[in-house]
């Protein structure tokens, strides 16, 4: 605590972040264990392939978004990286109530901290359909949302300056 009595100021001019998870869903969740259909014989090595998409919008009811991961997981054998071993696709969603994070902070709040909660769940749903369908579970590794909204950033930019230079 500051002499002059600032200290107290700065604390009540802080707004107090809430957030809140209102509901999570899949949306949309395709399986296809392609192995299977085609009766592949012998033993496979597995390279799992997996792709992220965030998105986020903001929903009509007031401080309430919508946040959605996206993952596309390929598998294929690695001594045959055209034979495909399964595929899925699920688009799992967060609706969040958010209110006490600046404008200027939302986008990254809503597109790190709120996959940063849904993701163990997400995790564990894709062990277990892999698991259903045939597979040993598959343990996703934790997703860097930190990492990912930077790298977006950065080909954002990097976009934005080639479109000057043409």
């Amino acid at each position: 605590m500051a002499e002059n009595g600032a200290a107290p100021e700065a604390q009540a001019e802080t707004p107090q972040v809430k957030m809140n998870v209102i509901n999570q869903f899949i949306r949309d969740l395709s399986f296809e264990n392609i192995l299977a259909q085609k009766g592949v014989q012998g033993e496979v090595t597995p390279d799992v392939n997996v792709q992220v998409n965030l998105d986020a919008k903001k929903r009509s009811a007031e401080n309430q978004f919508e946040v959605a991961i996206k993952l596309a997981i390929t598998s294929v054998n690695k001594e045959n990286t055209a034979e495909k071993l399964f595929l899925m696709e699920i688009d799992y969603v967060g609706i969040f109530s958010i209110a006490g994070v600046p404008e200027d902070q939302l986008h990254p709040f809503l597109l790190i901290e709120c996959p940063r909660l849904l993701f163990p769940f997400l995790r564990r749903i894709v062990s277990d359909v892999t698991r259903d369908g045939g597979f040993p579970p598959l343990n996703l590794e934790t997703i860097d949302f930190m990492a990912l909204y930077r790298n977006e950033l950065m080909r954002r930019q990097a976009e934005e300056g080639k479109k000057l230079d043409a």
